[in-house]
C-alpha cells in the first residue's frame, strides 16, 4: 500500500541519526520502541507469544508487559510491515507537532500523549474477536494504534491535503481510502476500522461534545501537563554553567497549572501538517539562559 507521502529527512545528508533525533519526543520514542521489538520478534531474539495481548495471562500470571508490547509489533518482514512503520512516523509526527485537539495543554504533547493513551486503552478494552469470516486476528494492536492517529489527525487537519500515487486527498477522506486500497488488495482491514472507531470515540468526546456541550469531557492529566509542560514538548536546556538552572520536563508556555480552563490552542500547521508548521518556543527566550 503507498504512503501518502515521502517522509522528510530520512534521504537528506544529515543521516539517518540526527533525522531519529530530530522527531518529536513521542513519536520518536513509538517508533524505536515499535522498530526494536519488530526486529526482536522477526529475528527470534523476542518470543511472539510473550508480547501479544491475552487478558488471562494479564490478570492471573500479572504478565502486565503485554498490555504495551502488543501494540510495539509491527508484523512479519514484508512490504506491508514497512508500509505501516512508514505511516507510523508520517502521521505521528505531523499530528504531534501540527497541534493536537486541546484537552489542556495547549494541543501540545501533553494533549498527544493522552489521546495516545486514548487509543491504547480503548483497544486493550473492547478487544477484537477471535475470528471474522473465519479469518483469525491476533490480538496485537500495532496497526490499530497507527491508523487511529492517522484517523485523528484527518479530523483536526481536515482542510489539509495529502496524495497517494500521486492522486490528492482531502485529509478528511485519507482512512477511508487507505482501507478501500485495502479491501482491493485484499488484505486485512479490520483492524484498522478498530483503531479507527477508537479515534473517533475519541474525537467525539475531545471536539464534538465540548462544542455542542459547553464543557470538557476528556481532560488531559495534570501529570503529562507537569512533565511535558504546554504546546509542544521542549527537552531541559544543559547549561555549561554549573550554577544555572535550568527546567525540568517540557516548557511551561503560559504558565497554565491544573484546575483552570484550557488554555488557548496552538495554531495548527498549514496544509501537509507534518513538516511546514510553526516551531514553537523558536521564538521565545531559551530555558537556561539569562
Amino acid at each position: 500500500m503507498p504512503v501518502a507521502r515521502d517522509i522528510g529527512g530520512v534521504g537528506d545528508a544529515q543521516g539517518p541519526d540526527s533525522w531519529f533525533k530530530s522527531l518529536p519526543v513521542i513519536t520518536k520514542y513509538w517508533f524505536g520502541a515499535t522498530l526494536v521489538m519488530t526486529l526482536g520478534v522477526n529475528f527470534g531474539v523476542i518470543p511472539a507469544s510473550s508480547i501479544v495481548y491475552f487478558w488471562e495471562s494479564v490478570s492471573s500470571r500479572f504478565e502486565v508487559w503485554r498490555m504495551l508490547t502488543c501494540f510495539l509489533y509491527a508484523g512479519k518482514f514484508e512490504f506491508n510491515t514497512l508500509i505501516g512503520l512508514m505511516l507510523l512516523v508520517q502521521f505521528s509526527e505531523r499530528y504531534e507537532k501540527g497541534g493536537p485537539f486541546n484537552t489542556g495543554a495547549g494541543g501540545g504533547t501533553a494533549d498527544y500523549a493522552r489521546v495516545y493513551a486514548h487509543d491504547h486503552d480503548g483497544n486493550d478494552i473492547v478487544d477484537l474477536p477471535d475470528h471474522v469470516d473465519g479469518a483469525p486476528i491476533p490480538p496485537i494492536f500495532a496497526r490499530n494504534l497507527i491508523y487511529g492517529v492517522l484517523y485523528a489527525w484527518s479530523k483536526r487537519h481536515s482542510t489539509s491535503q495529502a496524495n497517494i500515487w500521486g492522486i490528492p486527498v482531502p485529509a478528511i477522506y485519507l482512512p477511508y481510502a487507505y482501507i478501500a486500497m485495502t479491501v482491493f488488495m485484499g488484505g486485512a482491514y479490520m483492524d484498522m476500522l478498530h483503531g479507527m472507531a477508537m479515534a473517533h470515540i475519541y474525537y467525539f468526546l475531545a471536539d464534538v461534545v465540548p462544542q455542542v456541550q459547553g464543557r470538557d469531557f476528556l481532560v488531559t492529566p495534570q501529570f503529562l501537563i507537569d512533565y511535558f509542560g504546554v504546546g509542544q514538548y521542549q527537552a531541559p536546556v544543559v547549561s555549561n554553567n554549573p550554577t544555572a538552572t535550568t527546567a525540568a520536563g517540557g516548557s511551561r508556555l503560559g504558565g497554565v497549572g491544573g484546575g483552570g480552563a484550557r488554555p488557548a490552542a496552538q495554531p495548527a500547521a498549514s496544509a501537509g501538517g507534518g513538516g511546514g508548521g510553526h516551531q514553537w518556543g523558536s521564538g521565545g527566550q531559551r530555558l537556561g539562559r539569562n
